[in-house]
């Protein structure tokens, strides 16, 4: 008997041929010897083979049927061997024949294997999502086999596919004559794959195909250890591409983990890797100070530094497509509402060079409340995602998370993604002529505290701003103060701080959120006037900083200027800005007294004399009042209260008995409204409540003729609501209904010492939602701390009315048990409003109250609770 030989199985020529190698490679061993040699032609060995298991090839084989005797097998000179197991075999084949097995079958048994896909997307659509079991017949590179799937045990189907998410070096090639050479390690990335994979049976995923002409389906394939993809990037001879990320989805993640390993261990390609040195990599915390571009944001760190960086890894709508172009404005304010203003975390994940007239930038991840701004900007479709080069680091660590959003939005076609373009927004100038704007104010004086955006800062106290609900731009000057100038020009020369006040303007005000009271006009079409940020008249912010000084007569006329004149004494006393050089002494009037103070509200701040409609505003004691809240606004946290005593509760439940029975008369309903002739605006009426169907007086706020509905104020109760003109009618008598009669019932009333975040609708939500549960309805006791001036008595408030009241809450039994709770102090502990760093005057005189609300505020910053979730945001 020859001798036995031990060996591993490389591949699977035939049923009938194998190609043998090193027992030191991978897989099983098996023994065999060797009977015969046919040296001519291709040089082949014949002989028996000896599994593990105990079976013998060919005798299995020819058993199953699986294989036919050879009709010259025997020869002249074949050994005793041979002649032995020739025998043998020809007893194995006739009991298959005789039992119908394999070949000898009259039918089935066969296996249908094709080598053509007619149709590579259609197949993909249906295997999609599937997992197919295979075996790999050959491999052509590290990234590309021709595997035989098998779509059932009688059809199988035998192609090349491409290993997802990898590219491996390029073998030696011959192209029209010319031989190409291999890239490096061309052959070791095919060997890996080969002696691993090669006629073993493999698990397939099917995702997608390469593009035309190749048509090669791409799959990830899994032997039982795992996918092959994963072990050649660990080994360092293959690379990930960018190409198969959103076929991959989260999977692209792991091959990156395992080429990261390659290159941390300078395995294969990555021998001489050097790691890119970091641009900056750690993480800052900033304020986002301005919206350059949908993709371009300037920030301000905590110790001043402005700079301007890119989202990494995404572009903008670009202006000169024609399909995104429309896009660029939509997609700016799309991230103006979620950035300007805000705290954010900000990593550097590169430096762009300077190009295409653009300087040299930081690109970077910005995080705002734990989300990934740029991906948010991607999912909405407002941009695109940059394809990088190979080579290239400066890319986003997300950036497989991107290229999946911006699949889904393509898919969904939002944003710029749509087939439909964007109604283009054009903003109607209101200050191109002082006759328009005349016009135009005496509309918008009708209106308190205006929604708008301050679109440019062009000094310390004019701006550009937008209305976008009147689709309005204009020209705004703040009342009441003067600012220096600031230079228009580098030859100008800016007036002493005027380009401080500039800069503090900007860093307050640009693209930030505003409201707007509309007083006057100048004469160049500017709109004069009170800017409210952040519910703080920043007019006095100006002030305080000495950026600005008091203009006594507009001041005045503004009805804002005791305010004005403490903030400019405040700044006077600190000499800060143009007060530097303020010396109080010389200051004194000639008898030698000191200027009158402004610290207290009941002195005015021009001639040293009690004003006293101001002294009549100011509670000289404890007012304590018995009130119901009515209504909560949900966008400023503002409070309508109804005064309860034995007294008005009779009043106010006699008149409206009469005032419901005088409406249920049929002669009350002679009046209508039309187009021609709708209800007047401020005056007092009768309206029907649409949520009890009773009527109430009302005052008119404002008409749609369109929809031929009113806005009107409830004036006993303070809350509003549209209603149809058919649903309004005359007061009826105002003898017996007027404001004479009864004044109005319910007045307007702020939390003292609170400021609510009315730029977060989130927080606002939660802030609502807590006064609502705990106050609405409810009667409660108010401690009325200030009361500002009344307006005028077209409110229906009647003559002698008080203004808005600013009052600290008191709920008799908040936790039960007669248990007093302070609301305003229980707002700040929970996080929802903060204590005023810009406090009022009449504030400033309350520096117990102050101390123990900003106790309760560190409480909250320290829970971390409401609006301090993420940290002091208060840190600039």
């Amino acid at each position: 008997m020859p001798p036995l030989n031990a060996a591993k199985v490389k591949n699977v020529l035939s049923g009938d041929t194998l190609v043998l190698t090193s027992t030191t490679e991978p897989g099983k061993v098996i023994q065999f010897y060797v009977l015969y040699t046919i040296p001519t032609g291709t040089k082949r060995e014949y002989g028996t083979i000896f599994l593990q298991d105990g079976t013998h090839l060919p005798e299995a084989c020819v058993a199953e049927g699986w294989v036919k005797l050879r009709k010259e097998s025997r020869g002249k000179d074949a050994s005793e061997e041979s002649e032995k197991l020739l025998n043998d075999l020809e007893l194995l084949e006739a009991k298959a024949k005789a039992n119908s097995k394999g070949l000898w079958a009259s039918q089935g048994g066969s296996i249908e294997n094709t080598y053509d896909l007619p149709d590579p997307k259609a197949f993909v659509e249906k295997h999609e999502g599937k997992s197919l079991d295979a075996i790999v017949e050959r491999v052509l590179a590290g990234d590309r086999m021709i595997l035989r799937l098998f779509l059932s045990p009688s059809k199988h189907v035998q192609t090349i596919v491409t290993v997802a998410g990898i590219r491996a070096p390029k073998r030696a090639v011959t192209v029209e004559g010319r031989e190409q050479p291999a890239e490096p390690l061309a052959n070791d990335s095919h060997q890996f794959v080969e002696t691993r994979l090669l006629q073993r049976n493999v698990k397939v995923n099917i995702l997608g195909v390469t593009p035309a002409p190749a048509n090669q389906l791409i799959c990830v394939v899994k032997h039982p250890n795992g996918s092959i993809a994963d072990f050649l990037l660990k080994a360092g001879l293959a690379q990930c591409t960018d190409y198969h990320s959103t076929l991959l989805g989260a999977e692209m993640k792991t091959l990156r983990q395992a080429e990261k390993h390659a290159k941390d261990n300078k395995l294969g390609l990555f021998k001489g890797h050097v790691e890119a040195k970091a641009s900056g990599g750690s993480e800052i915390e900033a304020t986002v100070s301005r919206i350059v571009r949908p993709d371009t944001i300037s920030i301000r760190t905590k110790s001043g530094t402005e700079k301007t960086v890119q989202l990494s890894s995404i572009r903008g709508p670009k202006p000169k497509d024609a399909k995104q172009g429309p896009f660029e404005q939509e997609a700016k304010e799309f991230l103006r509402k979620k950035l300007i203003g805000k705290h954010i975390r900000a990593t550097t994940d590169g430096i762009k060079p300077p190009s295409e007239g653009y300087e040299e930038r930081e690109v970077a991840t910005i995080i705002a409340n734990n989300k990934n701004v740029a991906l948010a900007l991607v999912e909405a479709g407002y941009a695109s995602v940059i394809r990088h080069r190979k080579d290239d680091n400066d890319r986003s660590p997300h950036y497989d998370d991107l290229i999946a959003a911006e699949e889904k939005a393509q898919s969904e076609q939002k944003g710029m993604w749509s087939s439909k373009a964007p109604a283009a927004k054009t903003y109607q100038d209101y200050s191109e002529s002082l006759q328009k704007a005349k016009i135009q104010s005496s509309v918008l004086q009708r209106q308190k505290k205006i929604p708008a955006v301050v679109d440019y800062v062009k000094s310390g106290s004019r701006f550009t701003v937008l209305i976008p609900r009147e689709n309005a731009k204009l020209t705004f000057v703040l009342s009441g103060i003067r600012a220096p100038r600031s230079a228009r020009n580098p030859s100008e020369k800016a007036e002493p701080f005027g380009q401080e006040a500039h800069d503090f303007a900007n860093r307050r005000c640009l693209q930030r959120d505003v409201e707007i009271d509309v007083e006057n006009t100048d004469k160049q079409g500017g709109f004069i006037g009170v800017l409210y940020i952040n519910r703080e008249n920043f007019a006095k912010l100006l002030l305080e900083e000495g950026y600005a000084t008091v203009h006594a007569y507009s001041a005045e006329q503004s009805g804002h200027a005791n305010d004005l004149f403490a903030a400019e004494q405040k700044a006077k006393d600190a000499q800060k800005g143009v007060w530097q050089n303020y010396d109080s002494a010389a200051d004194e009037g000639a008898d030698g007294e000191p200027p009158p103070t402004t610290t207290d509200p009941t002195t005015s701040a021009t001639d040293g004399i009690a004003d006293p409609s101001i002294t009549s505003a100011i509670p000289t004691k404890k007012d304590y009042r018995d009130v119901i809240i009515t209504h909560i606004d949900p966008s400023t946290c503002a409070l309508k209260l109804q005064h309860i005593s034995p007294t008005t509760s009779h009043a106010l439940t006699t008149l409206m008995s009469a005032f419901r029975t005088f409406h249920l008369s049929p002669s009350s309903s002679s009046t209508s409204y039309t187009s021609a002739s709708p209800p007047k605006t401020g005056s007092i009426l009768a309206a029907k409540f649409s949520e009890d169907g009773e009527w109430y007086r009302a005052r008119i706020r404002r008409n749609d003729r369109e929809a031929k509905t009113s806005e009107v104020l409830f004036i006993d109760y303070r809350n509003s609501e549209d209603v149809a003109w058919k649903d309004i009618r005359p007061l009826g008598p105002q003898e017996k209904f007027g404001t004479g009669k009864l004044r109005a019932q319910a007045v307007d009333a702020n939390l003292s010492f609170c400021q609510f975040p009315t730029t977060n609708k989130e927080y606002m939500a939660d802030a609502t939602s807590f006064l609502r549960e705990n106050l609405e309805g409810k009667q409660v006791v108010a401690s009325v701390d200030f009361v500002e001036k009344a307006g005028s008595s077209s409110d229906g408030t009647g003559a002698g009315a008080e203004g808005t009241l600013w009052v600290t809450i008191f709920d008799p039994n908040g936790r039960g048990e007669g248990e007093e709770v302070n609301v305003n102090e229980e707002v700040v502990a929970e996080g929802l409003a903060m204590v005023p760093r810009k406090l009022k005057a009449w504030e400033q005189g309350k520096g117990d109250v102050v101390k123990k609300m900003k106790e309760r505020e560190e409480e909250a910053k320290g829970e971390r609770r409401g609006m301090w979730e993420y940290g002091d945001l208060t840190e600039d």
